[in-house]
C-alpha cells in the first residue's frame, strides 16, 4: 500500500510544470517580450580607461571624493589627477559622485551639490557658472528598448553656461541644456532646452525666461 501512494505521488509530481525560476529548466528558458538580458554584450560603450585605474578611482571615490570630512578644495584636484579638466573657483560639495573623471569636462565657477550623481559612461560637459544642486542626476546611459538583448543607447550631456539643473532634477542621456536653462526641481529634461528655457514638474516650460547675460568671464544678472 505504502508503494502504491508514493508511485502515485511520483506520477503527480512528474505532471507539474517546472517553475519559471527553477534550474533544470534555464536551458529552455524563453524571454518574455522577445528579450534576452543574458546575451546583454554591451557594445559600443568604452570605459576610457584600464581596469587597474577603474578600480583606483573607485576606491578614491568612495574612501576620500565623496566623504563629508574630505576638504571641498580638494576634489577638483583628485579629479583633474584622474583626467577630468576642472575649471577655477570649482566647489564640489560631499557625496557627490562621479562615475568615470576622465569623461568631465567643467567650466569655471561650478557649484556641484550634495548627493548629487554624474552618471557619465559617454561624455558630460559643465559650463561656467553652471549650477548643479543637490540629489541632480546627470545620466548619460540608456539601452535600446527594442533591442533584443537591451544593448545600450548612451549619449553625451552638455549644460551651457549659467544653466541649472535644480534640486532631485534629471537629465537624460543626449540632452543639451542651453545658455540660462533650467532644469526645475524634480523635473526630467529628456530633450534640448533653448536658451533661457525654464521646464517644470508638470511639463511646462517657459522660454527665455530671466536669460542671463553670458560674458567670457561670467554670468551676471
Amino acid at each position: 500500500m505504502a508503494q502504491t501512494s508514493a508511485a502515485h505521488h511520483r506520477a503527480a509530481r512528474s505532471k507539474i510544470a517546472p517553475h519559471p525560476g527553477d534550474t533544470h529548466g534555464a536551458t529552455t528558458h524563453q524571454p518574455l517580450g522577445g528579450r534576452s538580458l543574458r546575451g546583454f554584450t554591451g557594445t559600443g560603450y568604452d570605459k576610457g580607461r584600464s581596469l587597474p585605474v577603474q578600480a583606483a578611482w573607485f576606491a578614491v571615490l568612495h574612501l576620500l571624493f565623496a566623504t563629508w570630512w574630505f576638504p571641498a578644495r580638494w576634489r577638483p584636484a583628485l579629479l583633474r589627477a584622474f583626467g577630468a579638466r576642472v575649471g577655477h573657483r570649482v566647489l564640489i560639495r560631499r557625496g557627490v559622485r562621479i562615475h568615470w573623471p576622465w569623461k568631465l569636462d567643467i567650466g569655471d565657477d561650478v557649484w556641484i551639490g550634495e548627493d548629487a550623481w554624474i552618471l557619465n559612461l559617454e561624455p558630460v560637459t559643465i559650463g561656467h557658472d553652471c549650477c548643479v544642486s543637490q540629489g541632480a542626476l546627470l545620466c548619460t546611459g540608456s539601452h535600446r528598448r527594442r533591442s533584443a538583448t537591451f544593448e545600450f543607447d548612451n549619449g553625451p550631456i552638455r549644460l551651457e553656461a549659467g544653466s541649472w539643473v535644480a534640486a532631485r532634477a534629471v537629465v537624460l542621456r543626449g540632452v543639451t541644456v542651453a545658455v540660462g536653462a533650467v532644469v526645475g526641481a524634480g523635473a526630467v529634461a529628456h530633450r534640448d532646452l533653448a536658451p533661457g528655457e525654464v521646464l517644470t514638474v508638470g511639463g511646462a516650460a517657459v522660454t527665455n525666461a530671466s536669460l542671463p547675460t553670458v560674458s567670457a568671464k561670467g554670468t551676471t544678472a
